[in-house]
């Protein structure tokens, strides 16, 4: 039957199931893989595209409302500047618009400017429109809820299965009114002057700071911060551009770092900053060019809060531990520890109260910003921490560094092979340690600690080592290593 035939019924009922019905065809063909662990994320138009994002803006919408008990929803709207991110945003904007949520376009923005007005303007909720580091061809969404000051990060264990359900079966509600847009597109510049207020980083005028934002969102949120701050501040690959011409907007694979670290020495700079596609990853590069283990930063950062919050909680993931535990012991402070990926972190930071945490890839998170990160915050605190110690960063990390980090390795198991059973035997060939299984394995040692568990996202097996010595480190390393590639895994270069 022709749905032509139905277009003039006058009768509601059978419209409702009619539309029902050509939702349903429409979302058989969506692609269930784009809904991630902690977001949405796909190639364009493949599979996200004008028309799926329709009916993923209206089953989020559908999500929140029940979620929250509230048939017009408050939602924060946001997007980055990849190619397809305007027509994916006005998409989402025109369907939230119809199913009845109050939508505050924030326009042009980071993800955590996102989070940010979410928490500072007490939305109900935020949607941010971005794939993050992932190549040009990918676009995706990020969303959270508001739970009085803490956020929600909407993720396999919060929501994202309920929305793909939604989504597939076309089970939509809409409100009891009609929805509204409104503008606020002055997040960023509230965002920055609060971050000031509160860390006052100092006298920083004679600093010369670098960064390579990847011509990503990290452009915007730098622009912002630095334009307040009276330094010298110089910058590569600072267009917009979601073609990313210069390299892809991942710090955490060091070949995107080389050119700043080359701009870092030639420019005789103080510090270098790069940030990934969204800017909610920030990693440094020191004076001479080498690039600082994000773990470096958790401590700096530690240290520095527990001076103004004494006996605050500090949290760090399970891969690396040392270095800050030593430095929270130092000031005081209390220390936990916390599984891999930023939505669970998130969540850990706001149920223990959390001050702060520091995750390996770059992602640092606040109380103060309902448990989600702030690359602002994290480059005014090093900052704070250099116009203060008046000594290069580093002087300052060696000074503060008791234990040496292997950087992680990555292993691809036969197909033959059990991760668990795996796991299990290198339980048992270091089962004179003290072990964690909070996140696969991780065992201590009085001079040295490893951590073993299977990635989030990705077939893999992960190990880091870290210990009091470079060879106490490396020694260890290529002991556990032979062991992992002795079950048939593959090192992945």
């Amino acid at each position: 039957m022709e749905s032509s035939k139905f277009s003039v019924t006058s009768e509601k009922g059978l419209s409702d199931r009619i539309c029902s019905i050509e939702y349903n065809i429409k979302m058989s063909n969506i692609d269930t893989s784009i809904f991630k662990a902690y977001d949405i994320r796909a190639v364009y138009p493949t599979s996200i595209n004008e028309e799926v994002m329709e009916s993923i803006a209206r089953a989020i919408y559908t999500f929140f409302s029940k979620k929250l008990n509230k048939p017009n929803p408050t939602i924060a709207l946001g997007h980055d500047m990849r190619l397809s991110s305007p027509a994916l945003f006005q998409k989402a904007k025109d369907a939230l618009f119809k199913s009845g949520a109050q939508v505050i376009d924030i326009g042009l923005v980071a993800t955590p400017t996102m989070y940010y007005a979410v928490r500072h303007f007490k939305y109900d909720a935020g949607i941010q429109i971005s794939a993050s580091h992932n190549p040009k061809e990918y676009n995706g969404i990020k969303m959270v809820l508001r739970n009085g000051d803490a956020l929600i990060k909407i993720g396999r264990d919060t929501g994202m299965d309920d929305i793909k359900r939604i989504a597939i079966e076309g089970e939509f509600s809409k409100g009891q009114e009609m929805g509204n847009t409104k503008d606020n597109k002055n997040v960023l510049e509230i965002e920055v002057k609060e971050a000031i207020d509160t860390v006052h980083p100092g006298d920083i005028a004679h600093f010369k700071i670098v960064a390579d934002p990847s011509n990503a969102m990290g452009v915007v949120s730098l622009k912002g911060l630095f334009d307040n701050l009276k330094t010298s501040f110089k910058s590569i690959n600072f267009e917009l551009d979601g073609t990313f011409p210069a390299h892809q907007p991942d710090p955490l694979q060091h070949k995107t770092l080389v050119d700043l670290q080359e701009y870092v020495k030639s420019q005789k700079a103080d510090l270098g900053i790069a940030t990934d596609g969204d800017a909610d990853r920030v990693m440094f590069i020191s004076e001479k060019g080498a690039i600082i283990p994000a773990t470096y930063i958790t401590a700096l950062i530690a240290g520095e809060m527990l001076r103004d919050n004494p006996g605050e909680k500090i949290l760090v993931d399970i891969r690396y531990t040392r270095n800050v535990e030593n430095i929270v012991s130092k000031m005081g402070g209390k220390v936990g520890h916390t599984k891999v990926g930023h939505a669970l972190i998130t969540k850990q930071v706001n149920d223990e109260g959390a001050l702060f945490a520091g995750e390996s890839s770059g992602h640092y998170y606040f109380r103060a910003m309902g448990g989600c990160e702030s690359s602002v915050r994290v480059i005014l605190y090093v900052l704070r921490v250099l116009a203060r110690e008046k000594k290069p960063i580093s002087e300052i990390l060696a000074e503060m560094k008791t234990s040496v980090e292997s950087g992680e390795y990555n292993f691809e198991l036969s197909e033959d092979t059990d991760p668990h059973d795996l796991l299990e035997q290198i339980v048992d060939k270091y089962s004179d340690g003290e072990l964690s299984r909070l996140d696969g394995i991780a065992v201590d040692y009085p001079d040295w600690r490893f951590s073993i568990r299977t990635s989030n996202t990705e077939p893999l097996l992960r190990l880091n080592v870290e210990g009091k010595t470079d060879n106490i480190v490396s020694e260890n390393l290529e002991k556990l290593k032979n062991t992992i590639l002795e079950s048939g895994a593959t090192l992945k270069e």
